[in-house]
């Protein structure tokens, strides 16, 4: 039972990392209706500017404090996403209003491939490390009650609690708040929206920010677990068959999802890996997707599409 639970929540953790990632695909699909490919390469971007500011300020300001430092360097990483959001919306989504979505698919390709460029003209393109000062020694829960007790990785319960703050007050935004419901209006309709007064160039800089911001955390904890490094693009594919099972329009969704496809990958690499040879951890995840694309393409909380003829 010790080692169920232990498993349980390494997943669980591991989901709410996942729903963190997915939402930077939620937050960009309610708001222009496209699906953002971008958004790994925001990741990256936005984890390789916290890195290089983490090494540089303290340098340039002559800085002992590490907290400090790491504070700064956490603002302007977030100042470098707001200018870059600003960017795409001026220099690429404005002349985009009304066309079909997959031009701006393509469009979200292009912005892939140029900000995987400049992170590496800017920034380097070395192994980096972000030091947040999250503690990585293992804790031992429930000595008491199973025999060794139950492992728990201190970093990961740090990465999950600031990932659910970040879900929570994502989901508040969303429902609460003027701008949130002028998001779900655009969404629904750019051209309806425009007509009832609401600044279109305007939500999208505010909505590709709000992804910027979350990228920016998906890309601190990850570079602080796995170290900064181009592959961490490859994290948004892991956030795909969470999107998939939660629903591309659902913010609760991507929680959900993330949730169920951290634990199940857990628990089926743990119970059902030593019978089919291992790694099943790996494609667990894209198994569940496409049995969802074939009986539920809308996922568990998307909106169903009905087409009247």
């Amino acid at each position: 039972m010790g080692f169920f639970i232990e498993a349980f929540l390494g997943g669980l953790m591991a989901g709410m990392l996942y729903s963190l990632v997915a939402l930077g695909f939620v937050l960009i699909y309610k708001a222009s209706g496209v699906f953002n490919f971008a958004q790994g390469a925001m990741v990256l971007f936005a984890a390789l500017a916290m890195a290089r500011f983490s090494e540089w300020i303290p340098a340039w300001l002559g800085l002992e404090n590490k907290f400090l430092g790491n504070l700064i360097a956490f603002v302007l990483a977030g100042a470098v996403m707001f200018v870059l959001a600003w960017l795409i919306e001026r220099l690429v989504l404005r002349h985009l209003v009304n066309q079909e979505g997959v031009t701006l698919l393509m469009a979200t390709l292009g912005i892939t491939y140029f900000l995987d460029g400049l992170g590496q003209t800017i920034f380097g393109s070395d192994i980096y490390q972000i030091d947040v000062g999250m503690p990585k020694d293992p804790l031992f829960l429930f000595e008491n009650t199973f025999d060794g007790g139950v492992l728990v990785n201190l970093e990961d319960v740090y990465a999950a609690c600031i990932a659910a703050l970040l879900v929570a007050v994502l989901s508040l935004f969303f429902q609460k708040t003027s701008t949130g419901r002028a998001l779900r209006a655009v969404a629904d309709d750019h051209q309806a929206a425009q007509s009832i007064g609401i600044p279109l160039n305007r939500i999208w800089v505010i909505v590709w920010f709000v992804a910027g911001l979350t990228a920016l955390v998906a890309g601190v904890i990850w570079g602080s677990k796995l170290g900064v490094q181009f592959s961490l693009t490859t994290v948004a594919l892991r956030a795909l068959p969470v999107i998939i099972l939660g629903g591309l329009t659902s913010v609760p969704g991507a929680i959900i999802g993330g949730l169920i496809i951290g634990v199940g990958e857990k628990l089926s690499e743990v119970y059902l890996g030593p019978y089919v040879g291992g790694g099943i951890e790996i494609w667990f995840a894209y198994m569940v997707a496409l049995v969802f694309l074939l009986f539920r393409p809308q996922g568990l909380f998307g909106e169903k599409i009905i087409d009247r003829v």
